[in-house]
């Protein structure tokens, strides 16, 4: 399974979005309907994941699926 693949199950699965929703430039809050409270509880469940830590500064900078596979990608996460 690649990071995407990974990225993109935790999406589905912590939203409640289907996989045809979960396109790398879909944005949380405007496509796929996601408020503050879940995007830190999708934050959260990536960091247990694949056992990063997100920073406060870098949280506000994620809005995208891309977002998150390239924060983790610069994390060295494969």
């Amino acid at each position: 399974m690649t990071l995407e693949e990974k990225v993109i199950k935790i999406v589905m699965e912590q939203l409640d979005v289907t996989q045809e929703e979960c396109v790398l430039e879909a944005s949380f809050i405007d496509d796929l309907g996601a408020d503050s409270l879940d995007i830190v509880e999708l934050l959260m469940e990536m960091e247990e994941a694949f056992g990063i830590e997100i920073a406060d500064e870098e949280l506000e900078k994620i809005s995208t699926i891309k977002d998150v596979v390239d924060f983790l990608k610069q994390k060295g996460v494969q």
